[in-house]
């Protein structure tokens, strides 16, 4: 589990040709009232961990019980990225590494952020996708999130 701390600054990469596709999707499940400002953060935190860069994510994806949560809804606006959700019905048969069945009571799927990201970045494409980020869970005084990340290849736009 990372830790997050409240020096940990947002930083933006940008890519030189306008024209490069966006290929990356984010996963996120949260608690309920999570902050934009932990989004941000713990999506720059595995970013920069795992190499990637910020401006090749073409959207967030979540479980649609998040659909109108604040600060996920900031976090999109701010960002300009779309918000894709999915029921958890669609998302829990989506093969995930790493399910969890203690929130199937609460969620009604074993997985939210691999599976939303797989799920969006499949939608795109007709070809492989990748989890190039398994689930990351991080905590910051009350709140906490976890971030998945996955790549389509070739995306159709």
């Amino acid at each position: 589990m990372a830790s997050l701390s409240d020096s940990n600054k947002i930083v933006h990469h940008q890519i030189s040709n306008v024209d490069d596709k966006k290929t990356l999707w984010v996963g996120i499940g949260c608690q309920k009232g999570i902050s934009q400002q932990l989004i941000s953060t713990a999506i720059n935190k595995v970013f920069q961990e795992n190499q990637l860069i910020f401006n090749e994510i073409a959207g967030i994806a979540t479980i649609d019980k998040k659909a109108s949560e604040s600060g996920l809804v900031e976090f999109c606006n701010l960002e300009k990225l779309v918000l894709k959700t999915f029921s958890a019905e669609v998302l829990n048969n989506v093969f995930v590494p790493n399910p969890n069945n203690n929130i199937i009571k609460f969620m009604g799927t074993a997985s939210v952020a691999e599976a939303s990201a797989i799920l969006a970045a499949s939608e795109i494409t007709s070809e492989e996708i990748t989890l190039l980020v398994p689930k990351q869970i991080f905590r910051l005084t009350e709140e906490t999130i976890t971030i998945a990340v996955a790549k389509c290849e070739n995306p159709i736009f």
